[in-house]
Formats: C-alpha cells, structure tokens, sequence
C-alpha cells in the first residue's frame, strides 16, 4: 500500500474510532515515511536497509478543557483505538495553565504549490532499485580513491531515498496531507601519509529524486576539501577577519536559534526577551529569514505540526530584530500569530525549518573591491564548525568551536592544522562588516559568505 493510501485510510479510521470512544475534541498529527539507504566500505556493500515506519501523535482534550497526548507507530484501527484511549485517560492529568488549542489557522488555506520548492517536480517519484544505489556509492568511492595517493578511505558514505506523507486533522474538520521525495549522498574521506597528520573532509548533496542527485558535484567537492587540506601548518592566536562559509554561518545561526524561538524566550532559555522586538541585534548588512517555502528546500512542508500553513517570516532587518518564529501556543500568550513552526509532542514546542540568510537593501556595495578571497591578506576562512553540541551555550550567547578551513594569503589557502573560534554571537553578529550577494542553497538554508571582523581565534603555534 503506497503511503497516500495508507494515510487516507488512517484519517479515516482516527474519525470512526473517536465517534466510537465518545471523544468530542481531537487532533492527529503523523508521517508514514519509506526509505531506502546504502552504505559501502572497501569495494563492498557494508550495510543495505529499507523501512516503512510511522510516526503518530494524539492529542484528546476532555469536558475539562485539559489535554492529553499520547504517540504510537502502530497506525492501523487498533494502534489507533489504544491511542485515541491512553490520550484522553492522560487529559485528565494535564496542565491547567497555558493550555495548548487548536491553531486558528489550522483551516486555512494552503500555499498553491505554485508557491513551493514542489513546483519544479512531483510531490513524490519512482524509487530507484537498491542496486543501483548501491553501484553509484561504490563507484563514488573508488573515483575518490583514485583522486590522490593520500586518500585512504572514504569511512563516512552514505546514499538514501525517502517517500514522506505527512497529514493533520482534528475534529473541527480540519485535513492536511501532502507526499513529497529526497534523495541524498554523503562522502566523507580520511587520508594517510607518512610523518602527516591525517586529514578529513566531506561534502552532501540532496535532490528531489535519484535521477538528478549530483553524485558527481558530491565527489568533487569532497577530494577538492581533501586535497586542499593535505598542505597543513599551524596558525598563530589572535583577532582575525573570519570568513565563514555558507554552510557554517548556517550552523552558527541555527546553534543560536533560540534568539528567535519565542519558546525558549517564555522559557527565559535566550538571549531575547518579549520586548526585544524592534532592537539591533546585527550588523545593518544583514537580513534573515526562516523560508520554509524557499524553492531550493528539498524537504519543505506546506503545514506544521498543528496543522498551520508554513510560510517566509523575515526575522532580521536591516540588522533589526522584526519577528520570532512561534506555535499557536506561544503566539497567543504573546499577542501576535502562528508562523508554521509549531511542533507536536508532550508539550508543543518551536523549531525553525529553512533558514534564508542574505545581504540588506542597505549592503554597502563599494565593499566588494576590498573583501575579495583572492586579494585579502591573513584572513581566516572557516568552512566547517565542530563539536555545536558542546561548544555552544546558546542562552548566555557564547561559543568555543573547533573549525576546518584555511588561512588566505592573496590568492593562496594553506588548511589549519588545529584551532578554535571563540566570542559571542551578538558580537559576532554586529562585527558583521560583508555580505556577499551570492547565495549558495544547502540542505540546511540558504546563505552567502559572511565576513567577520575582529574573532578570537586560537591556534596551536
């Protein structure tokens, strides 16, 4: 049974089986995802897996007005029947404060898909044969290997697709369901050289099906990182102008998203606080968006888990704060709208979808003469940040990162050998002094190259 079917019969039976229960008040949000995925090592498949498996929360509200919420990955009328069940015995041990209802936009009215990153394909394709994905890694890894002596090994590979049928309903009649597909391909390699250190780097790429993965762009990037990390040396401490690249400037933003999660700001976990609205927290340069619907989101969703339709919310302007990202339960208790970015679980909670990072109307275009890669002198570039689970306190706004990338000298990059970014992401926001007016689409967001001046960086010479 193909996961739309199996999703129209389980909206079908939630409703039979809530009647039956004498349950007036209800919603469901669920995927029923199928996926594929390969691995190889040495020649060799290592690890070949498909699954079907589905994700299902229930939330029951009582005569009382309390809530409970139950999951289950048992999706036929039984699974269903014992869910609906357990969520409305736990209703009555719900909050009595700040009660989570439906979305009031839970019924409205969703983007065409005219709108959407769905537009240039359709919603789900034909997954490839197993075989095939498992010839294309392979293949992928001895073009690697044969890049350069010094490349030992590609230990870090992968190669998945995935069909996802999302849905949401509740009893006020409210009915989402959408299908979409991906495809994905990670490389990571490892080199080995005698009295050399090894060295490491990787590249991913994702599309909306198989056929037009860029397996080939995957391979490129990963052995053109790898080489270029092969002429190493240490880096003396100090303040540097900082280029960061598309994809860690993304992973920074993301590591401090709670500036813009009003979650995090009623739970006073963040940097912001309710009236921060209207304040610069950045550099005039730079503008910032959470753009669930950005035409290069593979992945993009049309609704939240509560069934609120996604959409772009600008979120820095000009440098200035104009907006946080919240679920009907924290627009409510801070007097403004939904934005698409609820998340259904023991409480509901917020997360950003698709960052959009990009240069302001105000940028100040005379700087592209000066901050250019093949001219600057001892700059620092970042390529990729490290250990964001451990080196970011996102609630007192510091960081401590180890980082690969490079040390640029007009025109010539020699990779660092070890070092580390410190600071504070307000400060780092405000010493923005360049945006590029190139943006890059990654699986993460969109961004440009972002320059920095005046971080910490320690070194080990």
């Amino acid at each position: 049974m193909s996961s739309a079917l199996s999703v129209e019969k389980l909206v079908s039976d939630a409703k039979d089986t809530a009647t039956k229960l004498g349950i007036k008040k209800f919603d469901i949000y669920g995927a029923i995802v199928d996926e594929t995925s390969a691995e190889v090592d040495s020649g060799e498949p290592k690890q070949v897996s498909a699954s079907n498996r589905a994700s299902v929360t229930v939330r029951v509200w009582n005569e009382e007005g309390t809530v409970g919420v139950t999951s289950t990955t048992n999706t036929d009328r039984v699974g269903l029947e014992l869910a609906l069940q357990s969520a409305h015995e736990a209703s009555f041990f719900g909050a009595k404060e700040n009660i989570p209802d439906f979305s009031p936009e839970a019924i409205a009215i969703l983007p065409q898909a005219s709108q959407t990153a769905s537009q240039t394909a359709p919603p789900t394709t034909s997954q490839a044969a197993i075989e095939l994905l498992v010839a294309s890694l392979l293949d992928a890894e001895k073009e690697l290997l044969a890049k350069h002596r010094a490349i030992a090994g590609v230990p870090y590979n992968g190669l998945s697709q995935r069909d996802i049928s999302r849905f949401y309903l509740n009893s006020d009649g409210a009915m989402r369901n959408e299908s979409s597909s991906y495809s994905s391909i990670y490389l990571y390699t490892k080199t080995e050289e005698e009295d050399r250190k090894p060295r490491s780097a990787g590249a991913y790429r994702v599309s909306r099906d198989f056929a037009s993965l860029d397996v080939k762009g995957c391979i490129e990037e990963t052995a053109e990182k790898t080489i270029s990390h092969l002429n190493y040396d240490k880096i003396k401490s100090g303040k540097y102008l900082v280029v960061f690249s598309p994809e860690a400037f993304l992973s920074l933003i993301s590591a401090f998203s709670s500036l813009f999660n009003a979650q995090s700001i009623l739970d006073k976990n963040s940097l912001s606080n309710p009236d921060s609205i209207g304040t610069q927290i950045a550099s005039p340069l730079l503008n910032v968006s959470d753009d669930e619907l950005h035409i290069g989101n593979v992945g993009a969703s049309t609704f939240d888990g509560e069934g609120t339709p996604t959409r772009r919310t600008p979120l820095i302007t000009d440098g200035v704060l104009v907006n946080f990202l919240h679920s009907s339960v924290t627009a409510k208790r801070l007097n403004a709208k939904p934005t698409g970015n609820g998340s259904v679980g023991a409480k509901v909670s917020v997360s950003p979808n698709f960052f959009h990072v990009e240069r302001s109307n105000t940028a100040n275009e005379t700087n592209e003469t000066i901050y250019d890669l093949e001219k600057v002198d001892n700059v620092i570039w970042i390529d990729e940040l490290q250990a964001l689970h451990a080196g970011v306190q996102a609630s007192q706004g510091s960081f401590s990162l180890p980082f690969d990338g490079w040390l640029l000298n007009k025109g010539d990059r020699i990779s660092i050998e070890s070092a580390t970014v410190a600071g504070d992401i307000l400060e780092l926001l405000k010493a923005i002094v360049y945006v590029e007016p190139e943006v890059k689409i990654t699986p993460s967001g969109v961004a440009p190259k972002i320059w920095v001046e005046g971080l910490s960086i320690t070194g080990e010479a």
